[in-house]
């Protein structure tokens, strides 16, 4: 057994060498290679079938893109330990692939194609996209699968203001363009990607320097097919064909198919219209030969596709009346539904979205894994295409791999515009498709940037959206690019190149190419065509809403982000969760800590704005430092009879004692003060010695007309010898005295204590401790805290 791979090798740049090999794993498909960039290895199988099926009248071509976890050293952390159905992540990838290479095949070729690419062994620094597409194409171009052309794809970032092709995962970390190209040889086949607003010019720039990588791939792909000799693609079955069939459907129907076409129909009574021109043709062929008659669909609808593309080219007409850079009717409206938390409804001719807005806490972020990454998000875009909006009836089924692409390019536009990670919202954006002729996947950008400032979420600008065809002939090299194109020219045209961005630069592209030898004239006029609509379309949207709301609505639930130092994260959520568990029980909101660098952030929400300054007030009394001279309003805590005990703020209590509550001179506390009560009181200093505090009321007071200040007692400093404040004679004899007192027995011998007198006099055991000036003694302990 001779398991010996076929190899070949280049370098993509900064001395990072590509591996593509094929031989030695999956042998038993048409196709398979491994791919391998540093320790990131992807395995690509391609098996097609000898015969297409029965009655097969499409080209059915199946990519799919698998992770799996055991490549990263990972087990899955379903119920099932085991991957499952793809994510959404894996279907954006096989998408990329599908794209790139489904032009590829030949018009007739009809079998089915299943490629399957599946990372096997993951890098942390190695982005497996970018490597996907190129060993797809090289898996085709080793089999006898009959591809025309070879492809590759590459990532192309821009860092600190220069160009990278695949860069690491860090690297793209702090890039400010972020574009996917897909090309063969000679012509750009896709490009999808996303930027900080960058200019026309510096994508065009990115496309040209990303093909010239994709041309190294191609041509390592060239040698590694003639190293393993050149297999010869496999013959295929053809249609059936009838020209002679062809020219009297032409002869029958063309003319009608133009007068449709220019009659500026809607979309249902053009198509009404198309439908009863077939019906007289079937009528007027009469009975046909089965193989025929499967036949006449077929040459109808490519008679359809030839004369309108025919008739824009020449007479510069569109289906709908309007000339080439017009975008249809605009209606916009924001602020339609009560309860989400902002809604718009975008409306641009016969496509429409109701996109609503819900703001939510860090509990709702959502977790995106793949085989090296577990990332939680805080913003969603999801994109739903119900059948009612083109007026069919279909099953309804989880989300496709169209929802999931379209709503991943309006993310990806609209995430550009977000707040950064201080905002301290989870939003979801929810895009409904109600009506949908053309470009749905722009309207959900455009009413995703309407519904976000009506929400109140803070984008600096609008972000809109705007998707651009083209039509081309090559018998005379003649070409239109079509701005906002309805659905039809979609179908029909070379081009679906979608464009979204502020007034100033692009946010995200995604285009698909479906001609040979589209130009970068042809790119830079699309680019130039598209703008235009764009700022059209923005002018229309600020109209509708100029900035974004200052506040959320009343109903959203109220937000607020604080930094505080790393050192009082344990106290705000103190012993086993217990302070920050009050703090969300008593002032019902829900509280999120998270330690970032020397820092702590705390982002506090609540249903009502009043709950939320409560907990935010509650959280900067546990964070901050009393200072002397600051008015607090605390609350009694328990009373004494020598003052009460009041938290002043959360945590921290200080004795108002007697004399400090009213310039009234007070024999009891009874009466003046209860538990609970709210007292203003103002932090008139702190103990030296022990740090406690010092609280007073009545300074916050006016003084009583006529009041009189108590004179001061001078400073006595040394007191001396306690027998010249008077004369008290011997205390020696204190001895004897305490010793006649019957206290029920000695209680203990303390040696001989019965003369108190060899204590001597009160001046040998040196001074009381100074009191402070103007303190009168007190009934009770001179001290803050119980």
């Amino acid at each position: 057994m001779n398991l010996t791979p076929t190899t070949v090798k280049f370098d993509i740049g900064g001395g990072r060498e590509v591996t593509i090999e094929t031989g030695k794993m999956a042998r038993q498909a048409d196709g398979a290679v491994t791919v391998r960039l540093g320790d990131c290895i992807i395995l690509a199988t391609v098996v097609a079938n000898k015969e297409p099926k029965e009655g097969q009248s499409f080209f059915p071509l199946t990519v799919d893109y698998q992770e799996k976890f055991a490549s990263a050293g990972r087990i899955p952390g379903s119920f099932f330990k085991r991957e499952g159905k793809l994510s959404d992540y894996e279907v954006l990838i096989s998408r990329l692939i599908d794209r790139a290479l489904r032009p590829l095949f030949p018009d007739d070729y009809l079998c089915d194609v299943q490629v399957l690419v599946t990372l096997v062994s993951s890098d942390k620094e190695v982005m497996p996209d970018a490597l996907a597409a190129l060993a797809a194409s090289a898996a085709l171009a080793v089999s006898d699968v009959p591809i025309q052309e070879i492809i590759s794809e590459v990532r192309i970032a821009r860092v600190d203001g220069e160009f990278v092709i695949n860069p690491t995962r860090t690297q793209l970390a702090t890039a400010d363009m972020d574009f996917i190209v897909a090309a063969t040889e000679k012509n750009i086949m896709m490009v999808e990607g996303e930027s900080k607003e960058c200019q026309e010019e510096d994508l065009v720039k990115a496309i040209e320097l990303a093909h010239e990588a994709i041309k190294v791939q191609v041509k390592a792909q060239q040698e590694l097919r003639a190293l393993v000799g050149n297999p010869a693609k496999r013959d295929y079955k053809k249609p059936h064909q009838n020209e002679e069939l062809k020219g009297k459907i032409a002869a029958f129907a063309q003319e009608r198919i133009l007068g449709v076409a220019k009659s500026a129909l809607g979309k249902h009574e053009r198509s009404e219209a198309f439908s009863k021109i077939e019906e007289e043709l079937v009528e007027h062929l009469g009975e046909l030969p089965e193989e025929d008659a499967k036949l006449v669909g077929k040459y109808f609808h490519s008679l359809e596709k030839e004369t309108v593309r025919n008739m824009i080219l020449d007479q510069s007409t569109r289906l709908d009346g309007r000339v080439l850079d017009q975008v249809r009717p605009l209606n916009m409206e924001v602020d339609l539904l009560p309860s989400p938390h902002g809604s718009a409804l975008f409306t641009r001719g016969e496509t429409q979205s109701l996109t609503t807005v819900t703001l939510g806490t860090p509990d709702d972020e959502l977790l995106i894994e793949s085989a090296a990454t577990s990332n939680y998000v805080k913003f969603i875009l999801h994109y739903n295409f119900p059948p009612f909006s083109t007026g069919e009836v279909k099953m309804m089924r989880g989300p496709g791999r169209r929802e999931v692409g379209h709503g991943n390019l309006a993310l990806r536009s609209l995430k550009q515009m977000m707040p950064g990670n201080d905002y301290a919202y989870t939003v979801r954006v929810v895009s409904d498709i109600l009506e949908s002729n053309g470009s749905s996947s722009m309207a959900t950008v455009c009413a995703g940037s309407l519904a976000l400032m009506d929400a109140g979420v803070p984008l600096p600008k609008h972000v809109s959206g705007i998707a651009m065809g083209l039509i081309s002939r090559a018998s005379d090299g003649k070409w239109a690019v079509l701005s906002d194109i309805l659905g039809d020219e979609d179908h029909l045209g070379d081009m679906d190149f979608k464009v979204t961005g502020t007034r100033d630069g692009i946010c995200g592209v995604q285009m698909d190419i479906k001609v040979d030898g589209l130009s970068m004239d042809v790119m830079r006029a699309a680019l130039a065509q598209a703008r235009k609509g764009r700022l059209h379309i923005l002018d229309a949207m600020y109209n509708t809403i100029g900035e974004a709301r200052p506040e959320p609505k009343p109903h959203a639930p109220r937000m607020e982000k604080m930094i505080i130092d790393r050192e009082y994260i344990g106290a705000v959520i103190g012993p086993g969760g217990k302070v920050i568990q009050e703090i969300q029980r008593e002032t019902g909101t829900t509280i999120n800590i998270e330690e970032v660098g020397q820092t702590g952030e705390v982002s506090i929400f609540a249903v009502q704005k009043e709950n939320l300054d409560k907990a935010v007030s509650w959280i900067k009394g546990i964070v901050a430092v009393p200072e002397v001279g600051e008015v607090y309003e605390s609350t009694v805590k328990s009373i004494m009879a020598y003052g009460a005990f009041v938290e002043f703020l959360p945590g921290k209590q200080g004795l108002l004692h007697i004399s400090e509550v009213s310039w009234k001179r007070l024999e009891t506390m009874d009466g003046v003060l209860s538990e609970g009560e709210k007292v203003k009181v103002k932090l008139v200093g702190t103990d030296p010695k022990t740090g406690k505090f010092k609280l007073s009321r009545k300074v916050l007071m006016p003084k009583p007309e006529g009041y009189v200040e108590r004179p001061e007692r001078e400073d006595r400093g040394e007191r001396g010898d306690r027998g010249e404040r008077r004369d008290r004679g011997d205390r020696g004899d204190r001895g004897d005295r305490r010793g006649d007192r019957d206290r029920g027995g000695d209680r203990r011998d303390r040696g001989d204590r019965g003369d108190r007198g060899e204590r001597g006099d009160r001046g040998e055991r040196g001074p009381r401790p100074d009191q402070s000036e103007g303190m009168k003694p007190m009934d009770g302990p001179m001290f803050d805290e119980q």
